[in-house]
């Protein structure tokens, strides 16, 4: 089949080196968001799937919004057979839909209808799921809620930040996603609506969602961490400051601290949640590099009675 590939970030790059390397379909074109501001010059940068997408000589297209007439007159004239998407990032118009003979088909990383939304990698974690995966399907109007091709599972490890998560399911739905193509190609498969039970929604973190309360128990504050790790970052107050929580671990025979108390040791340093304590390892405080927890504790000078999470950043 032509395809026209729809992707952004380095999460889709997997997806798109699957389809060029099949040999069965050719990647006419490539849609992604426009170059992007980016480093302390704030310079414009392409984004990985349109670098990607040059190395391999394949056409770009950087439409500032997809209903853009220009945009959908050079995707009329690729006559695609299909249009593959993994984390486009933009919201398509039933202009494009409409385009593609065999429609849009995107890769999400859940199992449908479970996480529907921005941010099923960081749902999953944070609500404690022990299995995720990915799912193929075609795309329609609603969200995320169109019939279903294909599913792979993967394991949710218990020290799985979202970034790990991410990482292992784009390479696992790169192969689901490249079987997809294959089977509606050769007609083997056919979209199968969606159950009716079962839904989530996963809407995007936001930075007030991955602020820590301490009075929640160890297990929810590991989530978090976790969930939020790498982005938007897991954080916390102390002295009126943000601090970026990078790695955290429950400790369950840790038991004599109360919610947002800090001990400090020789080497570690604990806080106290509404069940038992965490460990943090690795923090990383405003304006500064990441750090090992115990480290950052020590440069503090943190006196007695201390605590984190109280008050507002400043």
């Amino acid at each position: 089949m032509k395809l026209v590939f729809a992707g952004t970030p380095e999460v889709a790059v997997p997806a798109l080196d699957a389809l060029i390397a099949s040999g069965r379909h050719e990647v006419a074109a490539v849609v992604t968001r426009p170059d992007a501001p980016a480093g302390r010059g704030r310079r414009l940068v392409a984004s990985p799937v349109a670098e990607r997408a040059e190395e391999a000589g394949i056409e770009v297209l950087k439409p500032a919004k997809p209903r853009d007439e220009e945009f959908l007159a050079r995707l009329r004239e690729i006559a695609p057979d299909c249009c593959p998407v993994v984390a486009y990032g933009a919201l398509l118009p039933k202009a494009a839909l409409d385009v593609p003979a065999r429609g849009w088909v995107n890769l999400h990383f859940s199992l449908l209808p479970a996480w529907r939304g921005a941010a099923p990698v960081q749902h999953s974690i944070m609500a404690g799921d022990e299995i995720t995966g990915a799912s193929t399907f075609l795309i329609e109007e609603g969200l995320d809620s169109g019939p279903v091709y294909g599913t792979v599972t993967e394991e949710i490890r218990p020290t799985d930040t979202s970034g790990d998560l991410l990482t292992r399911l784009a390479f696992a739905g790169s192969g689901l996603l490249a079987a997809t193509m294959d089977g509606i190609e050769d007609g083997s498969l056919t979209a199968l609506p969606q159950p009716a039970d079962g839904v989530t929604l996963a809407p995007k973190i936001t930075v007030e969602d991955a602020r820590v309360d301490w009075a929640t128990p160890a297990l929810r504050v590991d989530r978090v961490v976790r969930g939020c790790t790498p982005a938007p970052g897991a954080w916390t107050v102390f002295r009126g400051e943000r601090l970026k929580l990078i790695q955290a671990v429950p400790v369950p025979d840790r038991t004599d601290l109360a919610p947002g108390e800090l001990s400090v040791g020789k080497k570690n340093l604990y806080v106290g949640t509404g069940s038992y304590a965490v460990e943090l390892l690795w923090v990383q405080a405003q304006g500064k590099k990441p750090m090992a927890a115990a480290d950052w504790a020590r440069g503090v000078r943190i006196a007695p009675g201390e605590t984190l999470g109280a008050g507002d950043v400043r």
